[in-house]
């Protein structure tokens, strides 16, 4: 599902993967090598702070000078096209799940909108919004996942894929993707859900996704930069080498080292917030999914040491997200090795929404 999404019959519409944030833009294609898949080229670049502000461009001609460079630098084989889908910020954007009685498809569109002009905080006409159909074990109901996002934060996108030369064909929120990566679609999920916590530079996000659709989502401000502005404070140093010390040494769950001990009150404060969503989750319906996994993705989900914490405290299975289970990949090696590609997981979700477009529109 996703917003501008133009119709192409009759050929491969060669359209790649652009995940844009506040500090950094990704860019990915794949390609097609008969019955497989795998990757064609990829870049990131940074993006310094002050040009994009928690989802709102403030320089557009800059985000768009910074987008095109990081296209032209992308390897191993270089980007000759222009489509692209790119990321909607998921801080903007209002997504959930609502039952609607089963009607013909003429008459769900005013049914979503009724529904949209009474939960979101925007008047209607100030959003653009997109919805999809999903299955429901009802009879008499249907499951629609809805969308609304700003049409000025569109627009702005739009105008910034202008300016560096692109031709937009689909817009999708930043959760559709990396749920679109993440979640092995090959098991039988049966009314299974996951929560998957994308641990990222300046939020860290929160999907909580059913069957492979996303069911909710949330932020809070835990993130990477948090925690090292905690380690540089505890440990009396510079945030380079706040950032040094994190990757080398990580996180041991005892009061000893000095580092758990600097972001210990930020590692209980995310335990509590994962443990918030789910009993939030837990009473949005009287018989909810079970939880089977917790699935860590984000650059952040990378610090040693994090994972057997979370386990712990938790109590629940938790696993560092692999953002290629959903690739056709054979005997392929992906030209970025897992650790790293968690941090590209929502590219990676567009790039597969553009390989398989004509499949799924």
């Amino acid at each position: 599902m996703g917003f501008l999404n133009k119709k192409i019959i009759g050929f491969d519409p060669d359209i790649f993967g652009i995940d844009l944030s506040d500090l950094s833009v990704k860019v990915l294609q794949l390609e097609k090598d008969g019955a497989l898949e795998k990757i064609r080229s990829f870049s990131v670049g940074e993006i310094p702070k002050g040009n994009i502000d928690d989802g709102n461009i403030i320089n557009k001609e800059k985000v768009a000078e910074i987008i095109k460079k990081t296209v032209e630098k992308a390897a191993p084989k270089k980007i000759k096209i222009k489509k692209v889908i790119c990321s909607l910020p998921e801080s903007k954007v209002f997504l959930r799940i609502v039952a609607i009685p089963k009607m013909r498809d003429s008459e769900v569109r005013e049914a979503i909108k009724w529904e949209m002009e009474a939960n979101i905080p925007l008047p209607i006409e100030q959003v653009y919004f997109d919805w999809q159909v999903l299955s429901s074990a009802e009879k008499n109901k249907q499951n629609v996942l809805t969308v609304a996002v700003s049409k000025k934060i569109v627009d702005d996108l739009m105008e910034v894929f202008d300016l560096a030369d692109l031709e937009v064909y689909g817009l999708e929120v930043e959760s559709v993707a990396s749920a679109r990566s993440l979640i092995d679609e090959k098991e039988e999920k049966k009314n299974m859900a996951e929560l998957i916590v994308d641990l990222g530079a300046q939020r860290t996000s929160f999907i909580m996704a059913i069957d492979g659709f996303p069911y909710f989502t949330s932020s809070i401000p835990f993130s990477s930069e948090s925690i090292n502005d905690a380690i540089a404070k505890g440990l009396n140093l510079s945030a380079p080498e706040a950032e040094k010390v994190k990757i080398l040494h990580g996180i041991e769950s005892n009061h000893e080292n000095p580092i758990f001990r600097a972001i210990g009150s930020l590692l209980e404060n995310l335990v509590q917030e994962i443990e918030k969503t789910l009993d939030f989750y837990g009473g949005m319906e009287k018989e909810p999914a079970p939880v089977g996994k917790i699935i860590l993705s984000g650059g952040g989900s990378n610090l040693k040491g994090l994972l057997p914490f979370l386990a712990k405290r938790l109590n629940k299975e938790v696993e560092i997200g692999d953002p290629w289970v959903n690739l056709k990949m054979g005997n392929y090696l992906p030209a970025i090795d897992r650790q790293s590609a968690s941090r590209y997981s929502t590219v990676i979700g567009l790039a597969l929404r553009g390989l398989r477009y004509n499949d799924e529109n």
